[in-house]
């Protein structure tokens, strides 16, 4: 596997030393002005010291009209390029490769900047609505000649710089993507009809690009070959019914594009219309899009980078010692671990912290107008200043709780260099990480247990499972501090017949005997409600989902919306029945009666699988207070949240221990 992923390539003049590529992104880093903070530049640094074979920078706009967010690095002006620089510095000082993506957002531009003419938004084509539901404008010649020369301008002085190349960015619905796609150009003029027009502003500004920079200046193209779409903002979850670009298309896109002399074509697919193809969640198979590159690799002779789920190594170097594509790219995962590379040359895939394709603490938090990171690395994008640093003080810790908090909390602890001893009353650690790692489109919980585990070992950690402390016992051991992380159960709503044996929770469906029966009532339409329906759906199972309120997935932690989009339609191909504004009223020899709108209705059901939140458990804070200990509370048993929360809450308790 590392001798497949560390051979060295070359894109156009320049010449990686592996297949890892380190992907743009939708980086946290842009200040208001376009600037970029110490926070990129840390983080550029250790990618590029693990030994990624390069990396392609943030997405970064090349005019104020261009921008897509507000937090968006630019490449506009002075100030902008030289806060770039600086990262550019940072990445060539630790041996690594920068290329600078480069794009215009067009009818995705970022509102609040008031960047529009004649308060419409500028686009291929008119009468569209974009941004805000504004409604776009036909881009003018003069504003065509514009939008060249500010590409031509950003890569010029890139080159001067002394990035390593560019990539424009023609995906996921972007203004080169604009002009491509008959769905936003229906322009009649050179710059619209057949295909060859439509490709026209590629085209040209790839001959104005490499006039100013020289021919070896390498110019790459980040491109979807097909859209997954079937509507306005319509998804097709397996492609059919395509009213995008269909791979065909895309495939003489490609062809086109290399006869013009782009140096690289680094593709994916979908766009925000089908949003959970261009950020896939967890629920879309890692691997899906080798077959897409594959078929570009058939029609192309310059190097194909694939990127989208591609975060298994092993997977990666099979694709590429097959022929398929050249390199892999990699976004989310390098912010789950920024040393991928590195544990990947070492022959230690296992050590790579995994990506579990939440989407919560990346792009969904952008999109929710937080500040992005990741749910399973509490210091991406903080990497200047939220660090683990050795303690001054070493101390016994003392951490009670086994689940995700409980050894995020222990594994910090241990690297700052503290004694640290887990207690777990159960026999296997992971707490509910192993009821929702159980479904097999969320087998990454299950890997980022299995790699907790792995951590806690090397680091020296003392895990004693079966193990159910008291008060009496913990001040009994005597720690200096004691971390409390007892975690969550799920809620038992008090309806009559709740104790029938056909009633079980949530985590004992998923972990204990398997259901014997074929009709399954799922009560609780929220994130966990929704996977478990699911999960026995694609067993085969016939399932009805109840939920109180108007829509699932609209109680507790925000479900990103790619993940919610993907989720929702495979609950439809799965037969799911979903019925909303109904509760659960009692339970009957037959099944459940539920109270709706129109009033009471009897299920028939075999199971009745309760999935209506969880509480935490009995805390022992306020036995434990008073007694000369430091005493902590993370994760679920401080406030019942997510993945990201619990990781979260207990990283920020293992930096100050």
């Amino acid at each position: 596997m590392a001798t497949t992923l560390f051979t060295a390539g070359k894109i156009g003049t320049l010449t990686l030393p592996n297949r890892l590529i380190r992907s743009a992104t939708q980086d946290p880093f842009g200040h208001r002005d376009g600037t970029c903070d110490a926070q990129q530049v840390e983080l550029y640094r250790q990618i590029a010291a693990a030994g990624t074979g390069a990396i392609i920078t943030a997405y970064s706009y090349i005019s104020p009209e261009a921008r897509s967010t507000g937090i968006q690095v630019g490449f506009a002006t002075p100030e902008q390029r030289a806060s770039q620089k600086e990262v550019l510095d940072a990445v060539h000082q630790a041996g690594g490769r920068l290329i600078l993506q480069l794009m215009h957002a067009g009818l995705n531009v970022y509102m609040s900047e008031k960047h529009v003419v004649g308060g419409k938004l500028l686009a291929p084509s008119g009468g569209m609505k974009g941004a805000n539901e504004m409604e776009t404008t036909d881009i003018t010649p003069a504003d065509m000649d514009k939008i060249r020369a500010d590409f031509v301008d950003a890569a010029k002085a890139a080159k001067e710089m002394g990035f390593d190349g560019i990539q424009l960015h023609c995906a996921h619905g972007y203004l080169l993507s604009q002009f491509l796609d008959p769905n936003t150009n229906h322009r009649t003029d050179e710059y619209g009809g057949d295909l060859e027009n439509r490709l026209r502003c590629a085209r040209e500004i790839l001959e104005g690009v490499k006039a100013a920079c020289g021919p070896d200046f390498v110019v790459s193209m980040r491109l979807a070959l097909k859209s997954y779409i079937k509507g306005y903002n319509q998804p097709s979850l397996h492609g059919e019914d395509e009213v995008g670009r269909t791979l065909e298309e895309g495939l003489e896109i490609a062809r086109r594009l290399e006869a013009y002399g782009y140096d690289c074509l680094s593709v994916d697919f979908g766009q925000y219309d089908s949003f959970y193809y261009a950020a896939p969640p967890c629920y879309m198979e890692k691997g899906r899009v080798i077959d897409l590159a594959a078929a570009c690799k058939q029609v192309v002779s310059i190097p194909v980078l694939c990127g989208g789920r591609m975060n298994d190594p092993a997977l990666a170097a099979q694709a590429i010692a097959d022929g398929k594509l050249d390199a892999i790219v990699l976004g989310r995962p390098s912010l789950a671990d920024p040393a991928y590379a590195q544990k990947v040359a070492m022959g230690c895939p296992e050590d790579i912290r995994p990506c579990i394709g939440c989407n919560q603490g990346c792009i969904g938090a952008l999109k929710a107008g937080r500040r992005a990171g990741c749910a399973v690395n509490p210091q991406a994008a903080r990497e200047a200043t939220f660090a683990l640093t050795p303690a001054l003080e070493k101390k016994t810790v003392l951490v009670v709780g086994g689940g995700v908090a409980g050894m995020e909390a222990a594994r910090c602890a241990a690297l700052r260099g503290h004694a640290v001893t887990l207690c777990e009353a159960g026999e296997k650690l992971g707490g509910n990480l192993i009821p929702a790692g159980a479904h097999d489109f969320k087998a990454e919980l299950a890997e980022l247990n299995a790699w907790y585990q792995r951590q806690l070992a090397k680091l020296g950690v003392t895990v004693e499972t079966g193990t159910a402390l008291s008060a009496q016992d913990i001040l009994a051991r005597k720690p200096d501090a004691v971390v409390l992380a007892m975690g969550a159960v799920p809620a038992v709503p008090p309806v009559p017949g709740i104790q029938d044996e056909k009633v079980v929770d949530c985590v004992t469906a998923l972990t204990g005997p398997a259901l014997a029966g074929e009709a399954i009532l799922v009560v609780g339409g929220g994130l966990v409600g929704c996977e478990t329906a699911l999960g026995f759906a694609q067993q085969g199972k016939k399932v009805t989902l109840v939920e109180a309120l108007p829509d699932i997935l609209s109680a507790g932690i925000p479900v990103p919306e790619m993940n919610s989009s993907m989720l929702r339609d495979l609950l439809d191909e799965a037969g799911v029945t979903i019925r909303t504004r109904c509760r659960l009223a009692r339970i009957t020899p037959a099944g459940a009666v539920v109270q709706g709108p129109e009033g009471e209705t009897e299920l028939s059901a075999q199971h009745v699988v309760l999935a209506v939140g969880f509480r935490p458990r009995p805390s022992l804070a306020d036995q434990l207070a008073g007694q000369g200990i430091a005493v902590y509370q993370v994760g679920d048993g401080e406030k019942v949240g997510s993945v990201m929360t619990a990781i979260g809450t207990a990283y920020t308790v293992g930096r100050q221990l």
